[in-house]
């Protein structure tokens, strides 16, 4: 009987040489006559242990890692394959603290099954929420979603529920859904780790969607970066097409959907909505004024559902337990779980599926270890590259959407990206000025030339060149940039600026007033 070994196929697995991990791990088991079943299953999302290999035993799966291609032989001689004592031993997979305090409903299956099996994805309760939606009428899936609470993933955190019902009542024969896995934040890989662990879930969900507004095909967008990811939902595709998910007559119902990828266009605008679906017709990815709105006039010009990875992946478990279930996560409007994303300087960075309701403190200490160099945490930049700087005063505050526009702070993705106490957040909010700049699409004079100035203003204030004046010209330029831009590139990139500057004034040369000295500030 052979031993089943789990050796990661995700792409921060192969960065640290996985390949090369599990050929000798096979190598050995040949060269000493022992049976082995080699599954190349998803990351568990613990980058600082990979690659993580787990073998299964009669109490579990047991985890060991970091895994080196030098280490082979001495776990063989410690009989790692029955959970054999190693310095590299990390116990059961299931009880290590940072994996047994999420609440993963979204990921549940990820790192666990071989992402291009069907046989095992079923086995792990797979496309149960596509066999209750094929029970349902299109307007009662709608209304599970609305229900569940479930907003978009991406960053304007918008109830999908409407959005969906929006496409529903569209006229029209022809109707899209359409996956955006542009997926270019800084500190960002969730939609990367989906697509490259469990593609299933998000091929089921665009299909529960198309379902739910009479939509026959669907797209998913892929940022060019992510190789793996594209090949994995290629062949996902392959297979549920072959099985009857996917096609003409899904699953006997009679009922359409097909599926495509498309390789995204490696412009950061492209994660917009209009953008995007200005580049998968084959143009520029430039902004759409809006209105209309892509519910009502998407691509070429249909009736279009747009979300992200994570929101459509999640679908499938609300389908399958009901509404009620998923939103008994969470708090306020912000309902079920969000996988955040740990990055930056941080001793244990990776992915942690988490009720809304966690703070910032919770996840950097309690699951990140505190920040790598060992230094204290300054600033922690939060929602992408266009999300604002935190200050150690709102790490209390709870991660909900309502919560963090109250702070002018944004969930976004959910990424995280931390700093220490060498940061001088005068140059990240140059970064956030020059990335503007870049990758603009040139549309709208706020963003275009907003940018452009932006970097040459902050150039002065770091050089001290009539600093005061400055920063109040600064200032000017973020309230146009914020309500004069026509998307979100050129309306957010104030939130890093104007972060920095409020919450981290000595790092712009500006003294804080202080009755008891006269200081002055800007």
């Amino acid at each position: 009987m052979s031993i089943t070994v789990f050796v990661p196929r995700d792409s921060a697995a192969l960065a640290m040489n996985a390949n090369a991990v599990a050929r000798d791990i096979l190598a050995e088991a040949q060269r000493r006559n022992i049976k082995i079943k080699l599954v190349r299953n998803g990351s568990r999302g613990m980058m600082w242990l990979e690659p993580l290999i787990e073998v299964q035993t009669a109490q579990g799966r047991v985890a060991y890692g970091p895994v080196e291609s030098g280490d082979v032989r001495a776990l063989f001689d410690a009989d790692f394959l029955h959970g054999g004592k190693h310095k590299l031993n990390l116990g059961l997979t299931g009880e290590i603290p940072y994996l047994k305090k999420q609440e993963r409903l979204t990921f549940a299956r990820v790192g666990i099954t071989d992402p291009v099996s069907l046989e095992d994805y079923l086995a792990h309760n797979g496309y149960r929420g596509l066999r209750k939606a094929l029970t349902l009428q299109p307007a009662a899936i709608v209304q599970q979603v609305t229900e569940s609470g479930l907003r978009g993933r991406g960053g304007a955190a918008f109830p999908t529920g409407i959005k969906w019902n929006t496409v529903l009542n569209a006229a029209g024969p022809q109707k899209y859904i359409v996956c955006n896995a542009d997926e270019g934040d800084s500190g960002t890989f969730s939609d990367r780790m989906m697509m490259e662990g469990d593609p299933f879930v998000l091929i089921e969900g665009m299909t529960i969607a198309g379902l739910a507004v009479g939509a026959a095909q669907g797209y998913i967008y892929v940022r060019s970066e992510y190789p793996h990811a594209i090949s994995v939902l290629n062949e996902a595709i392959a297979v549920a097409q072959q099985a009857d998910y996917l096609g003409a007559n899904i699953l006997g119902s009679e009922k359409t959907f097909t599926l495509e990828v498309r390789k995204a266009a490696g412009a950061y605008v492209c994660g917009e909505e209009t953008a995007l679906l200005e580049s998968l017709e084959g143009k520029r990815g430039i902004v759409r004024a809006k209105p209309p709105l892509p519910a009502l006039s998407g691509l070429f010009g249909k009736p279009t559902v747009i979300n992200n990875v994570i929101s459509l992946a999640t679908v499938p478990i609300i389908l399958d337990k009901g509404a009620a279930f998923y939103k008994d996560y969470g708090m306020g409007r912000s309902r079920g779980t969000l996988p955040f994303q740990l990055a930056g300087n941080i001793k244990h960075g990776g992915l942690i599926e988490k009720a809304f309701g966690v703070t910032l403190r919770e996840l950097m200490y309690e699951f990140g270890g505190g920040s790598a160099s060992g230094r204290a945490i300054k600033a922690v930049q939060v929602g992408g590259p266009l999300g604002a700087y935190l200050p150690e005063s709102q790490w209390d505050t709870p991660m909900d959407y309502e919560a963090y526009a109250a702070l002018w702070a944004v969930l976004g993705h959910g990424g995280i990206v931390v700093h220490d106490d060498t940061a001088d957040l005068s140059k990240l909010a140059r970064y956030a000025m020059k990335f503007c700049a870049v990758e603009s699409c040139g549309k709208c004079t706020p963003c275009r030339i907003g940018a452009t100035r932006g970097v040459e203003v902050m150039d002065k204030i770091i050089a001290d060149q009539d600093r005061h004046a400055q920063i109040g010209l600064l200032r000017d330029l973020c309230d146009t940039m914020l309500n004069g831009s026509m998307c979100a590139m050129g309306g957010m990139t104030p939130y890093p600026v104007l972060s920095a500057l409020n919450h981290f004034p000595q790092d712009f040369g500006i003294v804080k007033k202080d009755p008891s000295t006269g200081g002055h500030h800007v």
